[in-house]
């Protein structure tokens, strides 16, 4: 005799799935750890460098790292969530998350770490980054 309500789940779990999609699995506070695609990034070029703007909201400035290799930038984020809501003495809810996310990319010309510059308000990273000058070449005189 087969069954009538499909096996994996009971009614319940059904009615949950069509009425509130991902009610067992989002966490209570709305927001779960960002993936890497959720770094979102602008670039500009200008004659003299480049400058990025990448969103990382949430996170203290100290727990965000940025490394410059070239013409490669990676950006490292430690995400640190606490949630504790009580009512009097007893908890009736904690929820903690933590996780990294990183994103690199490529840009077009060579970056001057050196003189690279990074600013962090209001969830927004700001990196200034110079192109770096091409080294001086000689024309060599044939003999």
């Amino acid at each position: 005799m087969s069954s009538l309500i499909p096996r994996g789940g009971s009614l319940l779990d059904e009615f949950f799935k069509d009425v509130a999609p991902g009610f067992y699995v989002r966490p209570l506070h709305g927001d779960g750890l960002p993936s890497p695609a959720q770094i979102k990034v602008d670039v500009k070029e200008s004659d003299g460098g480049f400058t990025v703007h990448a969103e990382v909201p949430g996170v203290a400035k100290e727990d965000i790292h940025v490394s410059l290799e070239g013409n490669v930038v990676s950006l490292r984020a430690e995400v640190r969530q606490h949630d504790q809501q009580t009512d009097g003495e007893k908890v009736l809810r904690s929820e903690r998350y933590f996780g990294q996310v990183a994103r690199s990319f490529a840009l077009p010309a060579d970056v001057d770490a050196s003189q690279a510059k990074a600013k962090y308000d209001n969830g927004v990273l700001t990196l200034t980054l110079p192109k770096k000058q091409a080294s001086n070449a000689q024309r060599l005189h044939i003999e």
